[in-house]
């Protein structure tokens, strides 16, 4: 048995090695799967620098060199939830859902 072992531990090891390059993480099975989660990333990516522009032109704006009183008083409104005497306020109510009581048998 012994001529015939390193063959067969070699034998295995490019099957091993065989099954985990076609459905291993990085096989080629699974690419499909790796170019929609790279769609997904993309997706967010694009989301999260619109957002950090979105925040950067706000910080800028508050800055003391170049303050905008505007987006100031509204960002305290929004935080502190005050208005201004001036303003007119709508309340807007949501429709109250009747709780209902399971029956017991």
């Amino acid at each position: 048995m012994k001529p015939y072992s390193l063959s067969a531990f070699l034998l295995l090891l490019v099957v091993y090695l065989g099954v985990q390059a076609l459905t291993g993480q990085r096989g080629l099975l699974s690419g499909a799967a790796r170019d929609e989660l790279l769609q997904q990333r993309q997706a967010q990516l694009a989301e999260l620098t619109e957002a950090r522009a979105d925040l950067e032109v706000r910080a800028r704006y508050m800055r003391t060199g170049s303050l905008s009183r505007d987006l100031l008083e509204e960002r305290a409104r929004v935080v502190l939830g005050f208005a201004d005497p001036r303003d007119y306020v709508v309340r807007v109510s949501t429709p109250v859902v009747p709780v209902t009581k399971p029956v017991t048998s």
